[in-house]
């Protein structure tokens, strides 16, 4: 049994001359440099508490903000509220919308089959997080869900009383929206619609495990149980799934021999660059060399499920079976723009790309409802979930 519940959230209370670009972010772990400088440079954004300045506080100077700003009536507390998170976007010259609905979702293992992981994660990032949460008691970024769907009915009850709260266009041209819903006979029926649902986690399976780490730190505490989720329906026409490309340096195997063992290990057949850059057709992946030589593969192989996962078959039959990734032989980087793969490529960065197809969320759905876990970044949803528009604290 999912249970998702509305919470009372903290927001921002603007102060005047502030705007709501100025308290949110996109997550803390695809932050730049310097845009988490300008980030910073505003007293009350997310990121001063995400990724605290003074590293040498890292985690218990968060908490201290935190507390200032509430203090200071920086941050305003709502009554019990789901809230309503509508992005805007273009992708790839076509407008998409895609909703989600924020909440907070009990934690529970992946073992009693109703939170569905489909990536494997990182130790290092979630001791990382789980420190910072022990010392906030609060759920600073969201969790992505997808969910089967809401009766027409209900989705027809929450446009009818959803409130505007804030708006916000980012440097991509993604517009955020966020609403209120308080009505509690419609938050009590969105809570019973996913009650027996299934919910697969799409973006936060770090964020997830942490959460549930920390629920079972503190078995005694109530709101301890919860982590804070925004989640979408499956038939959403605003779910995009973009493949995220593979930079290999390739250590001490050359770039001949890196290519006799890609076509020793799939059916490969030489193209120019310009068709890597184009969609690639159906469980094929490209190679972009630093040579400047490109292959297109073939990758289909209907006699192992997750071999219809164009990035198993790139970790399995290249990443370790050719440059031996596994055993340190290759350092692997990742990135889900194919422009600036191929600008990285140009500039020697990396002795080979590794150009990836879209994933299929019909696939993944199947994989992990299968219980099969996918390689790291085997998905890029497109746009991400920004954090700052609502905090769920537990103190």
């Amino acid at each position: 049994m999912v249970e998702f519940l509305p919470f009372e959230g903290l927001r921002p209370n603007l102060k005047a001359g502030e705007h709501i670009g100025d308290r949110i972010s996109p997550p803390y772990d695809v932050i730049g440099p310097d845009y988490l400088a300008e980030l910073q440079s505003k007293p009350h954004n997310i990121t001063r508490l995400t990724l605290n300045p003074d590293a040498d506080k890292r985690y218990h100077g968060a908490r201290a903000e935190l507390d200032s700003w509430i203090a200071d009536g920086a941050l305003k507390q709502d009554t019990p509220s789901f809230y309503i998170y509508e992005q805007t976007f273009d992708d790839h010259g076509e407008t998409r919308i895609r909703r989600g609905i924020v909440g907070i979702l009990k934690t529970e293992k992946y073992e009693e089959g109703n939170v569905i992981p489909h990536e494997e994660t990182f130790s290092k990032v979630k001791a990382d997080r789980l420190n910072l949460l022990r010392d906030m008691e609060a759920h600073l970024e969201s969790i992505f869900g997808i969910f089967t769907g809401l009766t027409p009915e209900l989705v027809r009850r929450i446009r009818d009383n959803e409130k505007l709260v804030c708006r916000y266009v980012d440097s991509d041209g993604v517009e955020h929206k966020y609403y209120r819903l308080a009505d509690p006979e419609i938050t009590a029926a969105i809570t019973a619609e996913l009650r027996d649902q299934k919910m697969l986690i799409a973006d936060g399976h770090h964020r997830y495990e942490t959460a549930l780490n920390y629920a079972l730190e503190n078995p005694d505490d109530p709101k301890k149980q919860y982590v804070l989720a925004t989640l979408v329906p499956s038939q959403d026409s605003g779910l995009v799934i973009w493949p995220t490309h593979r930079l290999v340096k390739s250590g001490n195997i050359s770039e001949k021999n890196a290519v006799k063992g890609i076509e020793s290990a799939l059916r490969t057949v030489e193209v120019s660059r310009e068709e890597l850059a184009e969609k690639l057709p159906e469980h094929m992946m490209g190679f972009v060399f630093k040579s400047g030589k490109c292959l297109l593969a073939d990758c289909d192989d209907a006699g192992n499920d997750l071999l219809r996962l164009d990035t198993y078959v790139a970790q399995q039959k290249v990443l370790y079976g050719v440059f031996k990734s596994d055993e340190g032989k290759a350092e692997v980087s990742y990135d889900a723009e194919i422009d600036d793969v191929l600008k990285k490529m140009d500039a020697k960065e990396f002795d080979v790309a590794i150009v990836l197809n879209d994933p299929s969320l019909d696939t993944i759905w199947d994989l992990a409802m299968k219980g099969k876990r996918m390689p790291k970044k085997t998905t890029y949803f497109f746009p991400k979930i920004w954090s700052g528009f609502v905090i769920y604290r537990m103190a």
